[in-house]
C-alpha cells in the first residue's frame, strides 16, 4: 500500500490539500486534522479496521504518512490555509 499511496500523493495535489484540511468527524479527536492525529490512534484504527468510504481511505494514507515520517510535507499546506 505504501507505494500506491506515494503515487497517489505525488500525482494528486488536490489530495494533499484535502489531507491537510480534513478533520476527524467523530470520537476523541473530533475536529482534529487527520494529519495531526496521534500515530498510535491511527495504528489502533488500522488494527480495528478503518471506516468505510473516504474517511477510511484518507486514514490509511495518513497511517503511511506517519509511519514514513512525512508529516513535514503538510506544514506549508496547513499554513496556507490559516492565512486565508
Amino acid at each position: 500500500m505504501e507505494i500506491e499511496n506515494n503515487k497517489i500523493l505525488s500525482s494528486d495535489p488536490e489530495l494533499m490539500l484535502k489531507l491537510a484540511r480534513y478533520k476527524m468527524p467523530f470520537g476523541k479527536y473530533k475536529d482534529c486534522l487527520l494529519v495531526d492525529l496521534p500515530e498510535p490512534y491511527v495504528v489502533w484504527f488500522a488494527n480495528k479496521g478503518f471506516p468505510q468510504g473516504e474517511l477510511g481511505k484518507l486514514l490509511a494514507i495518513v497511517l503511511e504518512i506517519k509511519v514514513n515520517g512525512l508529516e513535514y510535507l503538510f506544514k506549508p499546506l496547513k499554513k496556507s490555509k490559516s492565512k486565508k
